[in-house]
């Protein structure tokens, strides 16, 4: 069993977790936080220090989670499979998390020190394991010689632009109620990211190459 303390800190960071999305980290109140935990206020105190540090710890959670499993796609001696494999953990990562990823891009805009922290330590490790990724699939001749950056480009907003942008209009309200069902089955679904994941990588292909990356 583990100790008391361990289990208060998980429960703090669940409640964290809960309340993040919709507060921000200017709303986020550390008694709410509390409450929705059923600890004392003084425990938060105890265990985080800080409000600032609490949020720091529950996204860099988050992130080093995901990143150990992009880190486990990418390894492998194929460089074009495991781009595939990098690119559905991160596009899984981002659906599910998405509510979590748009709350961050906002409070980073908003000048907030924590998350503009944590886009700067963070973004640029997913980005260099992708970019490596595409170096070694252009120099083995699987795809094209497009810029990296344009490689990336297309890659972030062919897969992850539907995702977090496509969805926070559809929850807001921006497309008719009867194609909702649709999106979350055509746009977020295992077997829709797999497909915009493949059709990506067939576009950047070598010609002579277009073929489905083997997983």
């Amino acid at each position: 069993m583990g100790r008391p303390s361990r289990n208060v800190d998980a429960a703090l960071l669940r409640a964290g977790r809960a309340l993040y999305p919709t507060s921000g980290i200017a709303g986020l109140s550390v008694r709410k936080v509390a409450e929705r935990a059923g600890v004392n206020v003084a425990m938060f105190h105890y265990h985080f220090g800080s409000k600032e540090r609490f949020v720091a710890i529950l996204l860099g959670q988050i992130y080093d989670a995901m990143f150990e499993r992009l880190r486990l796609a990418a390894d492998g001696e194929a460089p074009l499979p495991a781009l595939r494999r990098a690119l559905l953990v991160l596009a899984h990562f981002a659906r599910d998390h998405r509510a979590v990823l748009r709350r961050i891009l906002l409070d980073a805009l908003a000048g907030e020190r924590v998350a503009v922290e944590f886009a700067r330590t963070n973004v640029p490790r997913h980005l260099q394991v992708v970019a490596h990724l595409v170096a070694a699939s252009r120099a083995c001749g699987a795809l094209r010689d497009v810029a990296p950056l344009q490689a990336l480009a297309l890659l972030a907003g062919s897969i992850g632009a539907p995702i977090l942008l496509g969805s926070a209009i559809t929850e807001s309200g921006g497309i008719p109620r009867a194609l909702r069902g649709a999106f979350e089955r055509e746009v977020l679904g295992d077997d829709a990211i797999a497909e915009r994941i493949d059709l990506v990588l067939a576009a950047l292909a070598r010609p002579g190459k277009r073929k489905r990356a083997a997983t």
